[in-house]
């Protein structure tokens, strides 16, 4: 088993830094939130005093961090993950962050001896509780083989999608999919409600047909259907709507940056961003079908 050092343990990287204790690894903790630390530190991690501390002496050094200028800041300086990390170290950030900051953060590791993948992850928290995380992962061949054995101890899918930047191009590629179907399965259920169709009814038609997808099978935005979905919970969050805009907006600074044309996922991120101003930021990103349907 091997020693990783961890830092981020918010919603995401809590739950996977339990999954890695339990699979026998040997981790070394680091957050702000000395809450979070604690908790790990039941679980069977040891706690890390500073970032520098979490990247010595480990194989790995696993960050979850919420943008790209936090992953750079806890790579970056004297007191930084790539200063303190020994040759050969493997950095795996989990993060969601912009193309261009993986990338450069791949640069800086590998210009002082270290390996690096971007390795950003689909599942939500519920996967990242149950180790069925997807994993995207961009790197070097050799980078990726040795991360995988770490990877499988938080996920059930481990896909390699290029060099350095291409686990972020697929996650925010992914992500814009979601969060326009999302939209348009809501729109149907609120059309379909006010024709008088009944809702169980339009997903047993459209579960079955042409317009069947995710957002609907597994994460249907109106109660009945899918019993698992956020929407039989008042839309208690899995996936925050805020989470999503955050990736809608990464997907359009991608977009406009290679010169992309993404008309739906622009519209998708104005539809969102409307929502969250109006204070529903940490609901589900499905409660979208609430707005569609007319409540504030």
């Amino acid at each position: 088993m091997a020693k990783i050092g961890f830092i981020g343990l918010g919603n995401m990287g809590g739950p996977m830094a339990a999954n890695l204790i339990k699979a026998g690894h040997d981790l070394k903790v680091f957050d702000l939130s000395e809450e979070s630390v604690a908790k790990a530190v039941d679980a069977g991690a040891s706690r890390a005093a500073t970032i520098a501390e979490a990247a010595k002496d480990v194989a790995f050094v696993v960050t979850v961090l919420p943008a790209g200028k936090h992953v750079l800041s806890v790579y970056e300086g004297p007191d930084g993950v790539v200063a303190n990390a020994a040759a050969g170290t493997v950095l795996i950030d989990s993060s969601t962050i912009e193309v261009d900051a993986a990338r450069k953060a791949a640069e800086l590791a590998k210009a002082n001896g270290l390996g690096a993948v971007d390795a950003p992850i689909s599942g939500g928290v519920t996967g990242a509780t149950a180790g069925t995380l997807t994993f995207m992962v961009g790197g070097s061949d050799d980078d990726f083989a040795r991360t995988e054995p770490i990877l499988d101890g938080m996920g059930s899918n481990i896909i390699h999608a290029g060099t350095s930047g291409a686990g972020q191009a697929a996650k925010i590629c992914n992500n814009m999919v979601l969060g326009v179907s999302m939209i348009a399965v809501s729109e149907a259920f609120m059309l379909a409600k006010r024709l008088g169709l009944d809702a169980q009814k339009l997903f047993d038609i459209s579960s079955k047909a042409s317009g069947q997808c995710w957002s609907l099978t597994t994460y249907c935005p109106v109660p009945g259907p899918v019993p698992s979905s956020p929407a039989n919970r008042d839309y208690q969050a899995g996936f925050a709507v805020d989470m999503m805009l955050k990736d809608l907006k990464l997907a359009q600074q991608a977009a406009a940056s290679s010169g992309a044309t993404t008309p739906m996922g622009a519209l998708a991120e104005s539809l969102y961003a409307l929502y969250s101003n109006g204070g529903n930021g940490g609901m589900d990103f499905s409660a979208i079908v609430k707005m569609l349907d007319g409540e504030k």
